[in-house]
């Protein structure tokens, strides 16, 4: 079992805590919405989609956008995930992303849809 993200208490008054699928889309989830610089020891890690739902809206943004998502996906959970297609939407200040990718100590195949207001 693994902590749960983000960090809380259980209904048993315990850290909660997941199995091992869940976890890998818990540091999916970390990996996209967390801007480098964020954390101390760590300077690099995360994909920097935040900062882009503010520029101006073209098809290159949204390549580059995904090119940079998949790019932070492999660097840093390259060992625990296969990206198979990725997705990344903006309406007004909320950014959608939907990610296919395979478990490598499984071989399933999970689909996974985040979203997040800015």
């Amino acid at each position: 079992m693994q902590l749960d993200y983000p960090f809380h208490i259980s209904s048993q008054g315990r850290t909660a805590d997941i199995d091992q699928d869940a976890h890998i889309r818990d540091l999916i989830e970390q990996v996209i919405f967390t801007n480098p610089g964020e954390r101390v020891n760590r300077p690099t890690f995360g994909s920097g989609l935040s900062q882009l739902v503010f520029a101006p809206n073209s098809d290159e943004l949204a390549t580059a956008t995904q090119f940079l998502i998949q790019g932070a996906l492999q660097q840093w959970l390259g060992e625990l995930i296969t990206v198979e297609a990725l997705q990344v939407t903006s309406e007004e200040s909320t950014l959608q992303v939907v990610l296919q990718y395979t478990v490598r100590r499984t071989q399933q195949r999970q689909v996974a849809q985040f979203s997040r207001s800015i």
